[in-house]
């Protein structure tokens, strides 16, 4: 940068307590980021581009359905998770293909919290909003704190694309956005200049201005480039033109920052300290495929994957048929139905059978599931929970499926629930959960939603050869004889410590047998109508299932004592998805001066065997739920205890501001302090970039 100087300014965080928002430069009143100083020298000027140092940033990008924001945000995503920062994404889009352009409904946006520490969520508000039109900005400016920034392109902003969405007058000219930092700017036109050599239409051209976009960024938060480059020409190498056009817009953008005058400052956040090893940026989905893949290479099976497409859960069928060299097999069914029962066929044939859906496809899949849980075989079925019912809002998050999961067919049908808690998180979870279903021959549910099936953060790639392998233990010869004194085989002679019936595939010499979704006479599988060998299997299934627990471990809460020596006397108590709102929230009361313990299910079928003390152990538990108090209501029927429910069912996860603010209500009312402070929480009234909305772990 020849001609330019630059000024380091640093603004840290001293200690875990947030920067006040009166340390920041005040312009009329109100906090401004502040403007870089200029020189003369001879007739050219030099601005002094200022750095600050920020501890994190929570950036929005959106626009039309269209308009690219999904791969832009992806790209900021992978070039933070390069540079080191810890990362948190919550994509949000449309249902439809190719929503309504320029309304409302057609708004996709994509939020990225990154920071130099360990974070749980992606932000309740952005600093930053990165609007391509209007309605983009519309839906997302009531988000945005007071003194955040706004980049709007300014092309889209016609009168009929502001009737579209109600406004009467452009709300970048009237004065109606003088609360936040707004910066109108022409992406689409630069943009359009930028990559007129290359010969493309107006339209075609104006498709690269979300690269635009996240160049100007890039340059504006000093990510690397060299991925998103190398990402763009590897995308595009078929097209040549849309290839070097792409680039060109992004290098422009970069290129922009470093010259206007818009942008005074510029900013660095610095790395997250982590463990060593070694790392990559995940979604849960994907983390879903690779721990089926890791689970079925750990008990030596091939695994076989039959599913229909589904949002939000589609993706993991798309990344499994790509991994034939794994011994993985798919079939995309021409429904629900035909998906499972071919992978309980599969998993009759030896192979370990899959099934992937959300809410209504589980529906489905219901009557199969009991087959299985009749047969007694292994099945491992993914649901990705959506908003709901019916087809509700498939591009939307929720967690009001566990109810169906745990009851959801007829009869007597236990089975095996777990829900994994972030994306990261998926890849264990489901290598658990191939080893409950192999283990005790049972179909094991296992939990995820939208929030964290599309959802981003660093995962620390295991080491492979120190995940235990898990025995199939298949049957190989008979187990019992006949009254001749015969070799025979007993298909439902049980192991008496897991009550797991044999594994035989089929062909097996010796091992013929009956299986099917009648009723079976003990030991035998035949098939029996008979009162009591029917009341003693239900309770031998039920059994089989309850005796899980004994590799559950005990659940562990965390309850640093205060300094009276003594515990809290509420314990917040998630599931699933709530993980990363709940321990935001509850680092942020405790960095009020409040007590306040914090435990997390994995295993929600059966429950940990300490549960019922850990409830009991607490003047109050309160569980946040995106549902209407699913788990709450289990955990009063089974122990009896007065579970508070805290329920959202918004479409979006659980605020972590108003959880906080909530639970200091709660601790004060039951301490009998009411008037004490709120948890401290500046960045929810203005954007301070140096705050951290989580609060940093002590």
């Amino acid at each position: 940068m020849d001609g330019w100087d630059r000024v380091h300014v640093t603004w840290r965080r001293a200690s875990a307590e947030a920067v006040r928002p009166e340390h920041q430069p005040v312009v009329d009143g109100s906090p401004r980021t502040p403007r870089a100083p200029t020189a003369r020298r001879g007739k050219a000027r030099s601005f002094v581009k200022q750095v600050h140092t920020l501890d994190r940033v929570v950036i929005r990008f959106a626009g039309d359905s269209g308009d690219g924001m999904q791969l832009t945000g992806d790209r900021f995503t992978a070039d933070s998770a390069v540079f080191g920062n810890d990362i948190s994404t919550l994509p949000n889009f449309p249902a439809e293909i190719r929503a309504p352009q320029g309304t409302l409904p057609g708004v996709s946006s994509f939020q990225l919290h990154f920071a130099n520490y360990d974070i749980m969520t992606p932000g309740d508000r952005p600093d930053v909003l990165v609007a391509m039109n209007p309605a983009a900005l519309k839906a997302n400016i009531a988000d945005l704190p007071r003194g955040g920034v706004v980049i709007a392109d300014t092309a889209d902003f016609t009168k009929r694309n502001l009737a579209k969405v109600g406004y009467a007058a452009n709300p970048l000219e009237d004065d109606s956005l003088t609360d936040y930092q707004v910066h109108a700017l022409d992406l689409t036109g630069m943009t359009v200049a930028a990559v007129k050599p290359f010969g493309l239409s107006r339209k075609d051209a104006s498709r690269a201005k979300n690269m635009f976009a996240l160049g100007l960024l890039s340059w504006l938060y000093h990510r690397p480039t060299e991925g998103t480059l190398a990402f763009l020409t590897k995308k595009f190498a078929a097209k040549p033109d849309i290839r070097d056009a792409n680039v060109a817009a992004f290098k422009t953008g970069y290129a922009f920052g470093e010259t206007t005058e818009v942008f005074a400052v510029r900013y660095e956040v610095a790395p997250a300290p982590m463990p060593a090893g070694r790392y990559r940026q995940i979604n849960g989905n994907l983390a879903m495929a690779y721990g089926l893949v890791a689970g079925a290479r750990k008990a030596d099976l091939p695994l076989f994957l039959g599913a229909y497409p589904i949002t939000p859960a589609s993706d993991v069928l798309h990344e499994l048929s790509k991994h034939k060299r794994f011994g993985v097999t798919t079939f995309q069914a021409e429904d629900e139905i035909a998906g499972v029962g071919a992978a309980l066929g599969a998993s009759f044939a030896g192979h370990l059978g899959v099934t992937t859906s959300s809410g209504p496809g589980i529906a489905l899949k219901a009557e199969t599931i009991g087959l299985a849980v009749m047969t007694e075989l292994p099945l491992v079925v993914v649901d990705v929970q959506r908003a709901g019912p019916s087809t509700g809002m498939p591009t939307k998050t929720e967690q009001s499926d566990l109810l169906q999961v745990m009851f959801g067919r007829n009869g007597e049908a236990p089975v095996p629930v777990l829900a994994a808690q972030s994306p990261s998180d998926c890849f264990d979870t489901a290598i658990e959960g191939v080893r409950i279903a192999v283990k005790y021959r049972t179909p094991v549910i296992l939990l995820s939603d939208g929030y964290i099936a599309n959802g981003a953060e660093p995962w620390h790639v295991p080491d492979l050869a120190a995940i235990p392998p898990i025995d199939p233990q298949f049957a190989t010869a008979a187990n019992a004889v006949d009254a001749k004194g015969e070799p025979m085989f007993l298909p439902y002679l049980r192991d008496p410590e897991t009550l797991a019936r044999p594994w035989a595939k089929p062909g097996t010499d010796g091992l013929q047998h009956r299986i099917g979704g009648i009723e079976k006479a003990k030991d035998t599988g035949a098939v029996s109508y008979d009162p009591a060998n029917h009341d003693e299997m239900v309770r031998t299934r039920q059994a089989k299932i309850d005796g899980i627990v004994r590799d559950i471990p005990d659940l562990v809460v965390d309850d640093p004592e205060g300094p009276d020596g003594q515990g809290a006397r509420v314990l917040v108590l998630g599931w699933g998805s709530t993980y990363g709102p709940i321990t935001a929230a509850v680092r942020r009361v405790r960095n009020g001066g409040r007590q306040v313990a914090q435990t997390h299910l994995r295993h929600l079928n059966p429950f940990p065997a300490n549960l019922g003390a850990v409830l009991r152990r607490y003047d109050r538990v309160i569980v946040p739920e995106m549902n209407l108090g699913q788990l709450a209501m289990l955990l009063r029927a089974k122990y009896l205890v007065d579970v508070h429910s805290y329920s959202r069912v918004r479409g979006l996860p659980i605020s972590l501001s108003e959880l906080a603010r909530d639970l200091d209500t709660e601790i004060d009312a039951l301490s009998g302090n009411p008037q004490l402070d709120p948890s401290p929480n500046p960045a929810d009234e203005l954007a301070t970039p140096t705050l951290s909305t989580e609060g940093v772990p002590a």
